[in-house]
């Protein structure tokens, strides 16, 4: 995976730019613990959500290959329009190559500065705790302001733990899942240094009180394995 070399420093900074979208589905399948089965917990939980003539949102699509797969299977529904957002361009050229349907626009967008319509089932996997923490208030804001009544967000990110003990166990649990996937220590370590200022995770509170501000009150937190968490959040 690619990294983009800081000036006066030894350190490369972590990004999802130039060539990564090729190789970033088999990537993160081995970086994500359960990445698939949260996919899957995905799609059935969308099956409570997504009707007839609704619209739904994946923020941070990365390559289309969920979206495609969620589209296809609400493909009996008529007039349900899917919108796959990345700020990366080169994952969007990907997504629109590779993961075309004709119930699918792919935008290549900012989803800070994101104009959502009025939808029924907003998704971020993975995606929330890449931004800099002071646009995350406004951005969970507007997912609920644009939710209709009734209509769910289903949430995804890494977390922190609730206590320093608690956070160096599942750091030191979470390298030897990757180092059982196939990584060097020198591969995850690199990785660490690339992602300090750029993945900036809260913790299950943190996420909680985010949401809770926004105005959701009916929150659940779904699954979690190590430092990994799903919430899906309902308006």
């Amino acid at each position: 995976m690619k990294t983009k070399k800081r000036k006066n420093s030894k350190i490369a900074q972590w990004t999802f730019g130039k060539d990564i979208a090729s190789k970033f589905d088999s990537h993160i399948e081995k970086s994500i613990p359960m990445y698939k089965d949260t996919h899957w917990l995905c799609t059935e939980i969308s099956n409570f959500f997504i009707k007839e003539n609704c619209v739904v949102y994946d923020l941070g699509c990365s390559t289309g290959t969920y979206l495609k797969s969620l589209a296809s299977h609400h493909k009996s529904k008529k007039q349900v329009t899917f919108y796959g957002v990345d700020v990366e361009k080169q994952m969007i050229n990907f997504a629109k190559k590779k993961n075309y349907s004709k119930n699918i626009k792919y935008l290549y967008k900012d989803i800070t500065k994101l104009k959502m319509k009025k939808n029924d089932f907003t998704i971020s996997f993975f995606t929330i705790q890449f931004l800099q923490q002071k646009y995350r208030q406004t951005v969970i804001n507007k997912i609920y302001k644009n939710l209709n009544w009734g209509g769910a967000f289903f949430f995804a990110e890494k977390v922190r733990s609730y206590d320093a003990r608690n956070q160096d166990m599942m750091n030191e649990i979470y390298k030897e899942w990757k180092l059982s996937n196939g990584f060097t220590y020198k591969e995850i370590n690199a990785k660490t240094k690339s992602l300090k200022g750029v993945l900036d995770p809260f913790s299950t509170k943190g996420n909680n009180e985010m949401l809770e501000r926004a105005g959701f009150s009916d929150i659940s937190s779904v699954a979690k394995f190590i430092n990994f968490e799903i919430f899906i959040a309902i308006k």
